[in-house]
């Protein structure tokens, strides 16, 4: 059994086999264990924008209402795996190593970081990723940046030029690009199925 921590209402971890989902409507930090998790912690107050920038307001950088703080500790204590995207703030804040470009990098005891593409397991685009596993060495990845793959019809409307240049990949929303493809699920949920359970605070 894995636990799914901070994950979307009906998204994809719910229905599988083996699969505990903890969305907003069970409050994913009053988790108490007993199986490895999967983390997805919110990132809106970790990312270049955290500060209130485009706009929208003015937000405490890590204003996540402890969430990551939570996810961090049921990881250390159950062992499981944590994906944020790449250069995340919260990785400098919580004193976790910032992954190098391909293969994992140790993170204090039984701790690995890594930088990974979604793109490579089932994305439209690249997006880049850190992961931070608690376990046993992890298995290689699938490493580096793919190349961007832009939609005939979205090159045809754009450009290819100015499309890649600004990341234009599908006629996907926002929220539909912020999810987790299934085949980038099954990976983390394989990556957490082999993390040893075991407490390394």
């Amino acid at each position: 059994m894995i636990a799914a921590l901070f994950v979307e209402t009906n998204g994809c971890y719910f229905g599988l086999d083996g699969v505990d989902p903890w969305d907003v409507t069970r409050d994913a930090m009053r988790y108490a264990g007993p199986w490895p998790v999967v983390a997805h912690p919110p990132c809106e107050r970790w990312g270049r924008f955290a500060d209130g920038g485009m706009g929208r307001g003015t937000h405490e950088v890590g204003d996540d209402g402890e969430c990551f703080a939570s996810a961090l500790a049921s990881l250390r204590s159950f062992g499981g795996v944590l994906e944020h995207p790449a250069h995340s703030k919260a990785w400098d804040h919580f004193g976790l190593p910032i992954p190098p470009r391909a293969g994992w990098f140790p993170a204090g005891k039984d701790g690995w970081v890594c930088e990974v593409a979604q793109g490579h397991y089932g994305h439209p685009a690249a997006k880049l990723t850190w992961l931070y596993l608690v376990g046993p060495c992890p298995p290689e990845l699938i490493w580096g940046k793919p190349e961007q793959r832009i939609l005939p019809h979205i090159e045809a409307k754009y450009g290819y030029a100015y499309a890649r240049r600004r990341g234009i990949v599908s006629n996907q929303s926002h929220k539909q690009r912020q999810r987790t493809p299934p085949e980038f699920r099954d990976l983390l949920l394989s990556l957490a199925q082999s993390a040893e359970i075991q407490a390394t605070a």
